[in-house]
């Protein structure tokens, strides 16, 4: 793992995560990274310029108008010396600039003006996180292919629990390690199915589950990152569609999904089935909605969806398999059962529950193959996506060649 000669700007905004920025600047450093460190005047009143100035070894910039440095319009230069700019901690009120594009200060100026990739690690109270105005600019600079990093759950500063901590420096660093990585899927063609499904009972009732289709976005944006073309198939989701994602396919129902997997693996040479597709569906759908009768019991009457692994399975030539399982309990038996009972190539296990899994922003894998398993520790989403997609990558290789 090495950053080599790799020139990185971190920008750091107001908030008390700020003190993990120092740690952050020390761990690029030892991988032989160029850092040079843009800070808010807010910024400043947590972590003085002085100690960001100790750790990377360079000046570091607060003020738009410094006039010795933009004499020479220095913030042009740096937008353009940066090969990637990282924002941690990314406050509330940076992430709200941004996605309005103002450029009141040297950072905000910096994104607007650099072609490199721009990655943000947000660091708030979880109910600031959770806000609509939040997730409403969340949801406009990752269309914008801003990538966000994070937040984590857990204790904050401020004495509450839940998403709004920035990822710890260790995180941070392994995904700009990650950004400059090999690009193990290179050429290949990967299919990648997310979110859940729903199945009508009438116009206005369906059953489905709680999928959010953030984990099987995320597993497709890193293989797009990885060099792979992929295709998205996704269920009914509110998500913006990764970055480098090459075709987007929406369905609804199992059966849908099942018709859009299948036409989508016809050339393809890895299938990750991260969609939590329903096992079942109502016999018939009522053409109006029911009704209550008199405290009669409603019974539905079901009947089994196709099994998509199962179907690409059992056909002679089908790409690399990679299912998952979520478990309530007993994940490595259920896991382990499910990987040999459809002839999976590899299974991606995890627990699911309350705080666990579905809605949430982090998550943890174990991965299970005929003659290995693997632990991936509960992280961030994105940051589990692109762990997963290498250990894919080494399997494929090994099985496929």
């Amino acid at each position: 793992m090495t950053l080599a000669q790799r020139r990185l700007l971190l920008g750091v905004s107001g908030g008390i995560a700020a003190y993990k920025s120092c740690e952050l600047v020390r761990r690029l450093r030892e991988l032989g990274a160029h850092v040079r460190v843009v800070m808010t005047e807010n910024a400043t009143r947590f972590v003085t310029p002085t100690t960001f100035q100790a750790l990377s070894g360079e000046p570091v910039r607060v003020s738009l108008w410094d006039e010795s440095a933009e004499a020479a319009m220095g913030h042009i230069e740096l937008a353009r010396w940066a090969e990637r700019v990282l924002i941690a901690p990314a406050s509330a009120d940076l992430m709200a600039r941004l996605a309005q594009g103002h450029a009141n200060d040297l950072l905000t100026t910096l994104c607007l003006a650099t072609a490199s990739p721009v990655y943000l690690a947000p660091a708030m109270n979880q109910q600031m996180w959770a806000h609509a105005a939040t997730q409403a600019n969340l949801a406009t600079l990752r269309a914008r292919g801003v990538h966000i990093l994070g937040p984590a759950a857990g204790d904050q500063a401020c004495g509450e629990v839940g998403s709004g901590r920035m990822l710890e420096p260790h995180e941070l660093r392994a995904a700009i390690v990650a950004s400059f990585g090999d690009q193990v899927l290179q050429g290949r063609k990967v299919v990648v199915s997310a979110g859940p499904t729903y199945e009508d009972i009438d116009p206005v009732r369906f059953i489905g589950n709680r999928s959010s289709g953030r984990m099987g976005f995320a597993v497709a944006e890193a293989a797009a990152q990885a060099g792979a073309q992929v295709t998205l198939v996704a269920g009914p989701v509110s998500l913006a569609t990764p970055q480098g994602i090459a075709r987007r396919v929406d369905v609804r129902s199992a059966a849908q999904m099942h018709a859009a997997v299948t036409a989508a693996t016809a050339d393809a040479d890895i299938y990750i089935g991260a969609a939590a597709v329903g096992d079942y569906r109502p016999n018939s759908v009522a053409p109006q909605k029911l009704k209550k009768h008199d405290g009669a019991a409603l019974a539905l009457q079901l009947t089994e969806n196709p099994d998509i692994l199962a179907h690409l399975s059992a056909q002679r030539a089908h790409p690399f398999l990679v299912g998952f399982a979520a478990e309530t309990q007993d994940v490595e038996r259920y896991a382990r059962d499910k990987l040999q009972r459809k002839g999976l190539d590899m299974i991606a296990a995890n627990q699911v529950g309350e705080g666990l899994g579905f809605e949430t922003a982090d998550n943890a894998i174990t991965l299970y193959w005929a003659d290995g398993s693997a632990e991936l520790p509960r992280a961030d989403k994105a940051l589990l996506a692109r762990q997963l997609i290498e250990r894919i990558a080494d399997r494929y290789r090994a099985v496929r060649g």
